[in-house]
């Protein structure tokens, strides 16, 4: 494993929208249906274009499509689910915007930080796609997916909805009010994005970027923050947000089965054990070695 100051490995075939149609926006119990429009509106201008929304408190609507301008078809596409769980279970990488730490937090980065991760684990991840066969695995040739999770107008995500994500977005703003509109705090993060895509894309493919800038985004995502790794290379595939979750709840039966853990009094430890998933990064072969040992233990 190594520290993600290190680049990944550009993809030579990997456009600017074969990047971002890697990526998904997760809204969650949005209150007004007028800012799930202003955030469609705000992917399309920075190249998104897949919306899921979780459990809103109204339906999208007229005043979504007007706020919405350019970005009504990311409304017509837009996937609605009744549980973040089920918004992101197939998702390999989870990233949440959060304005402020919470309780067993995650790593934070910058919007620029978080660009670079999302492109290293796409290449990595292409890389695979590339190179292992659908004989190993019959998950080889699935498209890299990752989620962005932004919350509530009013008070965004709760601590068990961040404990979901592997790293948490926060953007440099007033420390005296560093709270962004919802939609504001997508436009901000996706250009971020894009314009990082854009440099990764233009420098990989040797057109008109200018060493300078690709310089100056660089610099941007090696600003301090906390150890995270990411894997120099893999043999096979991520495993999904779903595994992670049904591996932490076997680790969780296996210690109540053992008397290492009370069932009625089990606090933090569902998402300590998470937090440790995400943090070593399991691939699919790690994850069906370590389930056969959790079934084998379990059965006694």
């Amino acid at each position: 494993m190594i520290s993600t100051s290190v680049a990944a490995t550009p993809s030579s075939t990997f456009t600017v929208s074969d990047y971002l149609s890697c990526l998904q926006v997760v809204m969650v119990n949005t209150t007004l249906p007028a800012n799930i429009g202003s955030a469609a509106r705000a992917m399309h201008t920075m190249g998104l274009s897949r919306l899921t929304v979780v459990d809103p408190k109204l339906p999208i609507d007229e005043t979504s499509i007007s706020h919405a301008a350019g970005g009504s078809k990311i409304l017509a596409a837009a996937t609605i689910t009744t549980t973040l769980e089920a918004a992101i279970s197939d998702c390999q990488l989870v990233f949440a915007a959060s304005s402020r730490s919470r309780h067993l937090p995650r790593p934070v980065v910058t919007p620029s930080q978080a660009a670079k991760i999302m492109l290293d684990f796409i290449d990595k991840q292409n890389a695979i796609d590339s190179s292992v066969s659908s004989e190993q695995t019959d998950l080889s040739t699935v498209k890299p997916n990752i989620a962005i999770l932004f919350g509530r107008e009013d008070r965004g995500l709760t601590n068990e909805e961040l404990a979901y994500a592997d790293y948490h977005i926060q953007i440099d703003a007033n420390p005296e009010y560093p709270v962004l509109n919802v939609a504001s705090a997508v436009q901000v993060i996706a250009s971020f994005i894009f314009t990082y895509i854009q440099s990764h894309v233009n420098n990989s493919s040797h057109h008109s970027a200018s060493n300078a800038e690709a310089a100056a985004l660089d610099d941007q995502s090696k600003q301090p923050m906390l150890d995270t790794y990411i894997r120099q290379q893999w043999d096979e595939p991520a495993i999904t947000q779903q595994q992670l979750q049904q591996l932490t709840q076997s680790t969780t039966e296996l210690m109540v089965a053992h008397g290492l853990a009370n069932s009625d009094h089990l606090r933090s430890l569902p998402s300590r054990l998470s937090r440790l998933g995400s943090r070593i990064q399991l691939d699919q072969k790690e994850y069906q070695l370590l389930s056969a040992l959790m079934a084998k233990l379990l059965k006694g």
